[in-house]
């Protein structure tokens, strides 16, 4: 069985999966590629049982053929050479692989394609079309505010909320929480459901800017289809916190400045705290918002001004400096509102201005007691 494709070509597409493929596969069938051929078109599939994603791309193939090649041997192969034809000739009683390109012969012994587990079928799905912009900005905007605690792995993931009045994707780790929503998509009847990091990570990474995405789900897993390019996933099993609880409705005092000088201020700020806290102080009067932080243990301090617009009652807070400098990071407005309603509260970011008026992003960060 023969087939030609090119190297470079094939190697672009390799890349997009190679994130699936894990270090400590419980079945060394997981450690290849699944490669299938149907007429002119290759698929090949990645997984680890959790993720699967597969990627498909024409080729010149004589027969159809399932075979299962090493990953690492085919990838570091793929890098060092320059773009060409390569010619593949697989025996099928054996699994025995060789590849010619125009430098010599390389060969490879890969397995049974039949052994690789099979891409799960999703049935009873619904489903939703939304741009990869949209995807992929949702998933910038909330993937860093996931927790990585594994007695409670629900906060390990990207909380998904789809109803006929928008759509809404929602991370926390307790500390800080996201949320971004978008009035101007919605999904018949209400559902809900929570992504796990690694195949988020994978799609902000392989999504074009101007490709749709059909996301099929539900209750166990859940499918992303983009051009030529599939991801299934395992969805996190479990009831997600009610986030909406937590989040202050009314919050007298707000906060007005710009977030370039505010953000920079935390980054110089910040390297003065405390090691363990990361403390920062917020004293907020009249026009004048006062950064301070210490760190007793090795006699250090720093302390900066701002000039902001405050409507609120006096008040010193305290915050993680990362946690603030992570929010401030992915808000993309120049300016920035900060809610506040008592020390001991959480704070509330906003984009002044959002980008489009279907586009609401809301950060909440849990305030830290400040040290006297």
């Amino acid at each position: 069985m023969n087939f030609i494709v090119s190297s470079g070509a094939l190697l672009k597409q390799l890349q997009k999966i190679s994130g699936v493929l894990s270090s400590n596969n419980t079945l060394p069938i997981l450690d290849n590629f699944l490669f299938e051929t149907n007429g002119s078109e290759l698929t090949i599939t990645a997984s680890d049982l959790e993720t699967t994603m597969a990627v498909t791309m024409p080729v010149d193939a004589k027969e159809d053929f399932t075979i299962a090649i090493p990953a690492k041997t085919l990838l570091d192969t793929l890098k060092q050479l320059p773009d060409q034809p390569l010619t593949f000739s697989i025996d099928k009683d054996n699994f025995k692989v060789e590849f010619v390109s125009d430098f010599g012969k390389y060969g490879s012994v890969g397995h049974n394609g039949e052994e690789f587990p099979k891409t799960p079928v999703i049935e009873n799905a619904s489903n939703i079309t939304i741009p990869s912009a949209v995807l992929t900005k949702a998933i910038n905007k909330t993937l860093f505010a996931t927790g990585n605690d594994e007695l409670r792995p629900v906060m390990s993931g990207v909380y998904c909320e789809f109803s006929n009045d928008n759509i809404s994707f929602v991370a926390t780790d307790a500390h800080k929480l996201v949320r971004f929503k978008r009035d101007d998509f919605t999904a018949e009847g209400g559902s809900s459901f929570i992504l796990p990091k690694k195949p988020l990570s994978l799609l902000k990474n392989t999504a074009g800017s101007n490709e749709e995405v059909s996301i099929e789900y539900n209750n166990s897993n859940a499918i992303f289809k983009l051009e030529n390019t599939k991801l299934i996933c395992r969805l996190i099993e479990g009831k997600y916190p009610n986030y909406d609880a937590v989040i202050p409705k009314d919050n007298p005092n707000l906060l007005t400045l710009n977030k370039a000088d505010f953000l920079a201020s935390i980054k110089r700020v910040g390297i003065f705290s405390n090691k363990t806290t990361h403390q920062i102080r917020l004293k907020i009067s009249g026009s004048e918002l006062q950064l301070s932080a210490e760190d007793l243990d090795f006699n250090n301090k720093a302390n900066e001004r701002l000039t902001c617009q405050y409507a609120g009652t006096d008040m010193e807070i305290g915050f993680n400096s990362k946690f603030l400098i992570e929010m401030l990071s992915n808000i993309d407005s120049e300016e920035i509102n900060i809610e506040l309603s008592a020390p001991n509260r959480a704070g509330i970011l906003l984009p002044k201005v959002q980008d489009t008026d279907s586009e609401h992003i809301l950060m909440l960060v849990m305030p830290v007691m400040l040290n006297n």
